[in-house]
């Protein structure tokens, strides 16, 4: 005993010396007189050799025990081995000894214990295989099992989903001499729980006061949870007043468990009674909030965009003292980047850094996915910068967010840089990584790159997934494939990513799994490309099939599937068909996306159905989805249609006032109608309006100096037309030649020649076509002289070619300042302040037609959906 206590403080103070240790360990292996008395060293000696890795040495070691004669001590020894790498995670190793000890002395059997070790351990890792012969031995050997045993076992069959087999194994302990107890049955609880089944859990309830037993809080919260979490409520507040009635006091748990379930079912208003109850109500005797309560009411806010709420309760957070922890900065991070709110975000990292509280990795990844996702990507390369600065590595997270930012924004060059920066700081691309790049390369048409990627995914073990597939898939759909990509769906079946072979160029073995099934199966994402795919092109009968056979595979249809057809529908036409879908996709519980919603205004706008425009808009605003500038561009285009231009100003306030910013082609079709009413004054005035926000833009000037044209307007036309010039803009979309022409036809040859010779002066290179009535006008005059200038002119541009409408030439600096009433208005630069002041003007007294009352549209609007054709 001495020698050993001495050997093992000898292990212990080498320990950073593994070599050492062994040798002295060896000297006392191979003297058979001390031997025996080595087993209280033999944990110390195997943990340091497995620090080491020195795997040989305990593989000697492992041999040597099994040469000595003293059997007892000796099975003891290596049993002792076996439980130290066990327990160290090496199980393969740890069973191979197992099975050799036991096949050397298979009437020498180790303790219920060591097998209990080896069940746990051999689950640990999945090995299913282990678990049955480990129990086959024990009862061989004679070793009674008891209830511990019993409950790994259950643990294991619920976790692999056997829950029958499971709920057997409790039935079957009482053969074996053991009772079941209230741990038993919290396992199997929670099994069933997890597996969605908790009615069935709850009749296991009866059959635990069959046996004497009592639920305790734990099994009790895992039913108010799982109950909780299948919007059973009712039932997880019976569960409660149980509680109750078993002697047993709701605790915080309880209250937390609840909490999250309702959380995580989007029931925020119960979630916030029942925390403010906690709160506030002491004569209940309610449990107060802890810091977990408050997170998982912060998360939930967070999750469901209620930034007010979330804000509130941090500062009562703040407050209570309980806004310290990195999970708490992290989930309102979380929440503000959701919403966009990047700045507010900085902030909250700089208080973090005040109050040193480090952010850690996931602090600036989140973060870095709000700015990437926002296409901010130098504010997103400067927190890189901020993070190393920090002493905080960018992992594979932070790389492939900020590659994925640069290849949304088609800058693959940029991207590139990134990925060899990643690989040079020891970041190695993980399949996500690869496939964000492989994305990338397909979307923007480039195609053969995509495939050389893709062999080298495979070539060097990356995974190739259903992510994998399904980004190939939509590549091949969007380059005009349709049928290569049909072919690899179809093959995904039997073949799962090994489809990806039949790419030209690409050499994926095609190996199913060996029960003839493959592992990366089509999914919602695969169908609803192909469906798209097939719709686009017409092959409205062949998506159908497809729809049906993705029912076939019980795969349910999701809103964005519905949509599709929806919009296939309504760009026929077939109105009364997009509606039928549409009742078939409410019936089936999926929610009306924005997608759909889109896609429904857009076929009611092309049969000029504006109430029911109006009511699928009332709609959208009570379901909480947020109208974009797409389906307000499309009620904007049927008022102009129909000449209601005041209707269509009052919509365009409305747009306004709730945030959203108009586009160019918003403001266009209002220009349009304007004029085409002869209402050149408003025109002007949402002119003014869209380069306050806008700025000066080309497509801007264009249609407004084109609009001026056709209405007649050529004086103003003729200096809005110099004010783009002074700004050097393109002119390809202006009718300046129409402008020449009309002011030759009215012998106001002086503004033809005027424009002529601005054009020259500015350097833009234009038809030289333009010059030809302007020639003739003065020759017939008798302006023989200034004809002749302006023909050399003409020819010397032909002669050259170039044909831009762009400036080509430099002649110094551009005076942007000029006198006319027009260039005051481009001039301007004051933003978009003046949106709604704009807009009053324009409807005190311009334009034609009354507001329309959404109101009244509530009512009628579903009848016309009937109808609708």
């Amino acid at each position: 005993m001495v020698q050993t206590a001495k050997l093992t403080k000898a292990i212990l103070k080498n320990s950073e010396n593994p070599s050492l240790a062994w040798q002295l360990f060896k000297r006392v292996l191979f003297n058979p007189s001390v031997s025996p008395s080595l087993q209280k060293s033999i944990p110390f000696i195997v943990r340091t050799l497995i620090r080491a890795k020195m795997f040989p040495q305990i593989d000697t070691l492992h041999q040597q025990l099994l040469l000595n004669i003293h059997l007892q001590s000796t099975t003891d020894q290596l049993f002792a081995l076996v439980k130290v790498l066990a327990k160290s995670g090496l199980v393969d190793k740890a069973m191979s000894q197992f099975r050799a000890i036991r096949t050397q002395f298979p009437e020498n059997p180790p303790t219920v214990y060591l097998y209990n070790v080896l069940l746990e351990s051999s689950l640990k890792v999945n090995h299913v295989g282990f678990v049955s012969w480990l129990y086959k031995d024990l009862i061989c050997s004679g070793v009674s099992p008891e209830t511990y045993t019993f409950n790994i076992l259950i643990r294991g069959l619920c976790d692999s989903g056997h829950l029958k087999a499971a709920g057997k194994v409790l039935e079957k302990m009482s053969d074996r001499g053991c009772k079941p107890n209230v741990f038993s049955f919290g396992i199997l609880v929670r099994g069933y729980c997890k597996a969605g089944l908790a009615t069935e859990a709850y009749e296991l309830l009866s059959r635990m006061k069959s046996f004497g037993l009592v639920p305790n809080n734990v099994l009790y919260n895992t039913f108010i949870s799982s109950f909780c979490e299948e919007r059973r409520d009712d039932d997880a507040e019976n569960i409660v007043e149980k509680m109750r009635d078993d002697g047993l006091v709701p605790d915080i748990v309880t209250f937390n468990s609840r909490i999250a379930a309702l959380c995580n079912a989007g029931k925020l208003p119960e979630a916030t009674r029942i925390f403010r109850d906690m709160q506030t109500d002491d004569e209940l005797g309610l449990p107060q909030p802890n810091i977990v309560t408050f997170n998982l009411m912060l998360q939930g806010f967070c999750k469901l965009g209620m930034l007010e709420e979330a804000e509130t309760l941090v500062k009562t957070m703040k407050r209570n003292g309980v806004f310290t922890k990195l999970e708490s900065y992290n989930t309102w991070l979380m929440g503000l980047v959701r919403k966009g709110k990047l700045l507010e975000a900085d902030l909250v990292l700089k208080e973090m850094v005040g109050k040193g509280i480090a952010p850690d990795i996931y602090s600036y990844n989140i973060v870095m996915d709000g700015l990437c996702k926002n296409g901010m990507l130098s504010d997103a390369r400067t927190l890189m910068g901020l993070m190393k600065n920090s002493g905080v590595s960018p992992d594979t997270v932070t790389y492939s967010t900020l590659l994925h930012g640069y290849c949304s924004k088609r800058k693959l060059l940029e991207a590139n840089n990134v990925l060899s920066e990643m690989i040079r700081n020891g970041c190695f691309p993980n399949s996500y990584t690869c496939n964000i790049l492989l994305y990338s390369l397909w979307k923007s048409g480039r195609i053969a790159e995509g495939e050389n990627l893709l062999q080298k995914m495979n070539a060097r073990g990356y995974h190739l997934d259903t992510i994998t597939c399904n980004i190939v898939i939509d590549g091949l759909c969007s380059n005009g494939r349709l049928e290569k990509a049909i072919e690899i769906a179809d093959a995904m079946w039997t073949h799962g990513s090994a489809a990806l072979g039949d790419l030209e160029n690409l050499n994926v073995n095609r190996v199913a799994n060996s029960n003839g099934a493959s592992e990366y199966v089509p999914d919602l994402v695969t169908y609803s490309t192909i469906i798209k795919g097939l719709c686009k092109v017409g092959r409205l009968e062949e998506a159908k099939k497809r729809f049906a056979e993705m029912l076939g595979r019980n795969l349910c249809p999701d809103s964005i599937i519905y949509s599709i057809f929806i919009r296939s529908y309504s760009e026929l036409g077939k109105m009364s068909s997009a509606f039928r879908v549409l009742r078939d996709m409410e019936k089936k519980g999926c929610e009306k996306s924005l997608l759909t919603y889109k896609s429904l205004i857009m076929g009611l706008a092309r049969k000029g159905q504006i109430f029911e425009m109006y009511g699928l808009l009332e709609e959208m605003r009570e379901r909480g989805v947020s109208p974009n500038i797409y389906i307000y561009n499309k009620i904007i285009s049927c008022h102009c249609e129909a000449g209601q231009t005041n209707n269509a100003m009052s919509l365009l306030q409305e747009i306004l006032q709730n945030g959203i910013t108009p586009n160019i082609y918003s403001f266009e079709m209002l220009i349009k109608a304007f004029c085409g009413e002869g209402e050149f004054r408003p025109a002007l005035e949402v002119f003014k309006l869209a380069v306050g926000i806008h700025g000066h833009k080309e497509a801007l000037y264009a249609v407004m100096f084109n609009q001026l044209l056709v209405g007649g307007e050529f004086i103003e036309a003729s200096e809005l037309f110099a004010a783009a010039l002074d700004r050097c803009m393109d002119i390809g979309k202006f009718n300046y030649r129409d402008l020449i022409d009309k002011f030759c036809k009215d012998e106001k040859l002086e503004e033809a020649s005027g424009v002529l010779r601005r054009l020259v002066s500015k350097g833009y290179s234009f038809d030289p076509a333009a010059f030809m009535p302007v020639i003739d006008g003065l020759g017939k005059r008798g302006n023989k002289h200034e004809a002749d200038e302006l023909a050399e002119r003409m020819l010397l541009m032909s002669s050259e070619g170039k044909v831009t409408n762009k400036i080509w030439i430099s002649h110094g600096k551009i005076n942007r300042h000029g006198d006319s009433e027009w260039k005051n208005i481009v001039h301007r630069d004051d933003g978009s302040g003046i949106a709604l002041k704009v807009l009053k003007q324009v409807q005190k007294g311009w334009g034609q037609g009354s507001k329309l009352k959404v109101q009244s549209l509530k009512e009628d609007f579903i009848d016309h959906w009937e109808d609708a054709g």
